[in-house]
């Protein structure tokens, strides 16, 4: 089962996914970002090189995250790409990651992405207030990523808003669930997915069970 967690930048992608992993079994469960397959600068289209866009589904490298959820489909392990937003590029190393039976997704344009879409059995989008998602990004990009102020408002105004209504907030006529505000201790739309999640995996056990009987 691959699930797509979609939303804006810094609207709770992140706590949500590791919510469910946290409620269900970090066993049986992959989280795979979205985020980790950007582009290097250098590889942009050149009119997004030129923007400095990393808010475009074209600043993604879609071909090898789609490439790598059916191999994990298939029962093979991958190795992700390990992302530099200091540098905005890819570090020479990646991460090893092998197949299990729940994947977990999340990205701003996972739902703008056709192909990428189509792969999701489950999307769920998380529709944050903008003061909040802004005040959020502003704090990560400072502590995390090393940026000033003055470079992270820039580049709200310039890419991620007309990006994020271009194409993220169109891209939420197409989720199944849609998750309100800040994100509860006991959100129903939490419960409902981590219900799926569990009658999914005692469906997988059964049928193993049931395949090593009959042989």
């Amino acid at each position: 089962m691959i699930i797509g967690i979609c939303g804006g930048t810094a609207s709770g992608k992140t706590i949500f996914a590791k919510k469910i992993v946290e409620i269900v079994d970090s066993n049986s469960i992959i989280y795979l970002e979205h985020d980790a397959y950007y582009l290097g600068l250098d590889q942009l289209p050149p009119g997004l090189q030129q923007e400095k866009n990393f808010d475009h589904p074209d600043s993604l490298d879609n071909n090898l995250i789609i490439k790598h959820l059916k191999m994990l489909q298939a029962n093979q392990s991958i190795e992700r790409p390990i992302y530099d937003f200091t540098k905005h590029k890819r570090r020479s190393e990646t991460l090893t990651i092998p197949p299990k039976p729940i994947i977990l997704v999340d990205g701003i344009l996972i739902f703008a992405i056709k192909k990428l879409r189509k792969m999701f059995d489950i999307k769920v989008f998380i529709d944050a207030p903008t003061d909040i998602r802004l005040a959020r990004r502003l704090q990560r990009d400072l502590l995390d990523r090393g940026r000033d102020p003055k470079s992270v408002l820039d580049q709200y105004l310039n890419t991620v808003r007309p990006m994020h209504k271009r194409y993220v907030e169109s891209s939420k006529r197409y989720a199944d669930i849609i998750i309100h505000g800040r994100i509860k201790k006991h959100d129903t739309g939490l419960d409902l997915l981590v219900t799926k999640i569990n009658a999914y995996l005692n469906d997988t056990r059964q049928s193993i069970i049931n395949e090593s009987s009959m042989l």
